[in-house]
């Protein structure tokens, strides 16, 4: 039987949302708020947090989008069943499936995933490049945060499978990674949108949000960056709003795109 782990009770979306997480290993930060708030959707649509974690970005947008069939997708048992306990805390109807994304079609059709079956894929992959980063001692958050040479074509190609035509697959990346993700998302999706985030206003971007279209045929789109800080150092307006559910981050290309 594995350990029990040690969490910690927080809250996100100024409080709207309260999640049981991890002492220690990984810990929901600003990229999950900021991808949720960057993902579409509507009330009926079928949505899939891809390594959902303890489920904060797919939690986080079911509160902002209330009636989504919301599926979470985690490999850690024990992240997935905090996960299914957050989502009933917060009163959140969620399906939670523990499964590698690397799984065949047939394992995720068993788990209520078919092929051809989810309007929206959100999805915050391990992104660390390994031959920078050094690994941790803490398995799970090495797996959380290190990407392997295969991460972002798996679960590219996940999202493609599980996704309707049209569906449209929201994610974030680390920047200088950019290539690769236009490179990962070259074979079945287009319309793609990217979305530099800035740590500060005058600095090189530190993630992009990137979101496409699955069989989509638009010209891609650099949309306005977003910065954490503004000129001056101190927190950005619109961000605090939109960590704090007040807010959304609109794609301006996102009806030209569909």
């Amino acid at each position: 039987m594995a350990d029990a782990i040690v969490t910690t009770e927080d809250g996100f979306l100024g409080g709207q949302l309260r999640l049981r997480q991890p002492k220690s290993g990984h810990r929901a930060g600003h990229d999950a708020i900021l991808l949720a708030a960057a993902t579409s959707a509507q009330a009926g649509h079928k949505v899939v947090d891809f390594g959902s974690g303890v489920g904060t970005a797919g939690l986080a947008l079911a509160r902002r989008v209330p009636g989504l069939s919301l599926t979470l997708v985690e490999i850690d048992p024990q992240l997935a069943e905090l996960a299914r306990e957050n989502a009933a805390a917060n009163g959140i109807a969620a399906d939670v499936v523990t499964l590698d994304i690397a799984a065949s079609a047939e394992l995720f059709a068993a788990a209520g995933l078919p092929q051809d079956s989810a309007d929206a894929v959100l999805m915050n992959p391990p992104f660390n490049d390994p031959a920078r980063h050094r690994a941790s001692p803490n398995k799970s958050r090495e797996i959380a945060h290190v990407a392997t040479e295969d991460t972002l074509q798996t679960w590219i190609h996940a999202a493609r499978r599980v996704l309707k035509s049209g569906g449209v697959l929201t994610l974030i990346w680390r920047a200088d990674g950019l290539a690769d993700v236009l490179a990962a998302l070259g074979r079945g999706f287009g319309s793609v949108a990217i979305m530099p985030v800035h740590g500060d206003a005058e600095a090189p971007a530190i993630r992009v949000l990137v979101r496409a279209v699955k069989g989509g045929r638009a010209p891609a789109a650099i949309e306005p960056g977003i910065s954490l800080r503004d000129a001056d150092g101190a927190p950005d307006l619109h961000i605090q709003r939109v960590l704090a559910g007040q807010a959304v981050l609109p794609w301006s290309s996102l009806r030209a795109s569909l």
